[in-house]
């Protein structure tokens, strides 16, 4: 494959004893109960994963922060400014179901615990999707999650800010229990010096090419999987989610708790196959080679290699 010319394929074995090899000081303690509260729904991860796979990534992390933070003060010495360095941004992108919320939420707790004088904050970009009535209205519902469906321009200007270093912001919040953003309710991102922001949109440029939210990340990732691998995943969490929503009549899915299994079955088929399908084989996956590090899973979500971008 073409693009794998530009990455250093490592092997879980080989990346794993690079753990603690010329480190900075990592001091990480996590516990079963931490691990299971930040899991997605149909995503697995273990101890074992965590120390073979995150560990040593946020070991990388933590130089690319430092070397950050250093060029950063050197620059501002060098121009005679006075003031913060910009937040750190990482950014996490992928397909849907491959299990990039649990990826954003272990590398927030580890590095919390790395940098307790930090704040470390994460976002998605679910939040700037346009509301459901919006999106009815330019005829999108069947687009959710497409470059369209998103508020690019609302997006654009909160990097923006976070990136001067501005306080108190604010972005809406959606809900997957409701399948839209929730009418004056909004996430609040204080004062972020270390931003995990996650979405299948991450690593892509706005049609006119003129926004690119990676010209905002510092560091970014993306978490892959064979396609095949993740149609198993995205019908799996489809199922559960029904049976989650199954006695709560609020929500979204418990209209399809309503129905028989075969109908339940064929409804993710299509979805997959008219929905998200296309969007991972013309929107997503390409942006791939753009990422800094690829974590790649197995069937089972094992981690089995991780690429690093070579230069």
């Amino acid at each position: 494959m073409e693009e794998t010319r530009s990455y250093y394929i490592i092997e879980r074995k080989e990346w794993r004893d690079y753990l603690n090899i010329e480190a900075p000081d990592v001091d990480v303690s996590l516990t079963h109960e931490q691990l299971d509260r930040l899991v997605s729904l149909n995503d697995t991860l273990t101890l074992k994963d965590a120390t073979e796979i995150y560990e040593p990534l946020t070991q990388l992390i933590t130089l690319y922060l430092k070397n950050y933070l250093r060029l950063g003060a050197e620059r501002n010495h060098f121009l005679g400014i006075d003031g913060h360095p910009s937040p750190f941004i990482i950014g996490i992108s992928g397909s849907v179901a491959v299990g990039k919320s649990t990826t954003a939420r272990l590398l927030q707790l580890i590095l919390s615990q790395l940098f307790p004088d930090r704040a470390v904050d994460l976002i998605t970009t679910d939040g700037f999707l346009y509301p459901s009535a919006e999106l009815e209205a330019r005829n999108l519902m069947q687009r959710k999650g497409f470059p369209e469906s998103y508020d690019m321009e609302r997006l654009r200007n909160f990097l923006v800010d976070v990136k001067d270093n501005k306080k108190h912001l604010k972005i809406p919040k959606y809900s997957h229990e409701h399948y839209d953003i929730l009418p004056n309710e909004f996430i609040s991102v204080e004062n972020p010096q270390i931003l995990i922001i996650e979405g299948i949109n991450v690593l892509q440029i706005t049609d006119n090419g003129d926004f690119f939210v990676g010209d905002f990340a510092d560091l970014s990732i993306y978490v892959d999987a064979k396609t095949e691998d993740i149609e198993q995943w995205f019908k799996q969490r489809f199922r559960m989610l029904i049976d989650k929503a199954r006695e709560n009549p609020k929500d979204y899915y418990h209209t399809f708790a309503q129905w028989h299994r075969e109908k339940q079955e064929a409804y993710a088929e299509r979805v997959w196959r008219e929905i998200n399908l296309p969007n991972l084989e013309e929107y997503i996956l390409p942006t791939r080679s753009r990422a800094d590090f690829v974590l790649h899973k197995q069937a089972d979500h094992y981690v089995d290699s991780i690429w690093m971008k070579k230069y």
